[in-house]
């Protein structure tokens, strides 16, 4: 069913939350999970904090809890938050607070989001990418999870693919199970920021937004 999103409802939703209020929500995670309940994290990658790419993540996790009760859903708006690279020299930053809610027991699945940036990802997604591998070693910790993509470009085919290509390519070294969306969006979700910033005016990508978030959803329950 095509959920229909306006920038009030919008605007009445967590996208307010502060840096440090995403931090205590992960520090708290493990203490808060609920027994079987299936938890899928999306993350958005944009410097922009609660900009288009955290307004497309939003739409696409409303969309996987709407598929059943069992599915949680948390946003991790890396905006506002320094993330380094990896490194071998280990570093205290922003991502080390939040690394224990990617170690949930009921983590189930996870949507990455990423701005384009001349045709790939943001360094801000990569650098996140990169941290998590730590949850590598010492087994892989996302193994089997699934795990699907969203972009969103200036131009309506602005390198969305690729970037969601890039993000599918990392998931992949975790050995997690890749899911697009249904017709449309069979990739992932691609959205196109045309509106001045208000990405629910593009209904064709808030539209492959819900479908890959439904697809997560899906694909976790068929487990």
């Amino acid at each position: 069913m095509k959920q229909q999103v306006t920038r009030r409802i919008f605007a009445q939703g967590t996208m307010a939350a502060t840096a440090t209020g995403v931090l205590g929500a992960a520090a708290s995670a493990l203490g808060q999970q609920e027994s079987g309940k299936r938890l899928i994290i999306g993350v958005a990658c944009s410097p922009r904090k609660g900009m288009t790419t955290a307004t497309g993540m939003d739409v696409a996790l409303k969309a996987a809890a709407a598929v059943d009760s069992r599915i949680e859903t948390k946003l991790v708006d890396l905006g506002g938050l320094t993330v380094n690279g990896w490194s071998p020299t280990p570093t205290e930053d922003d991502f080390t607070k939040l690394l224990p809610l990617f170690k949930a027991d009921n983590l189930a699945g996870l949507i990455i989001g990423s701005p384009v940036y001349f045709r790939t990802m943001s360094s801000l997604c990569k650098a996140f990418l990169e941290r998590l591998g730590a949850l590598r070693q010492p087994k892989l910790l996302l193994s089997g999870k699934v795990a699907g993509a969203l972009a969103v470009g200036a131009m309506r085919n602005g390198g969305q693919e690729e970037v969601i290509s890039e993000i599918h390519n990392a998931m992949l070294c975790h050995e997690a199970t890749l899911v697009g969306g249904k017709a449309g969006a069979f990739q992932g979700a691609t959205l196109w920021n045309a509106q001045g910033d208000d990405i629910t005016k593009d209904e064709f990508g808030i539209e492959t937004a819900q479908k890959l978030g439904a697809r997560v959803a899906e694909e976790i329950l068929k487990a």
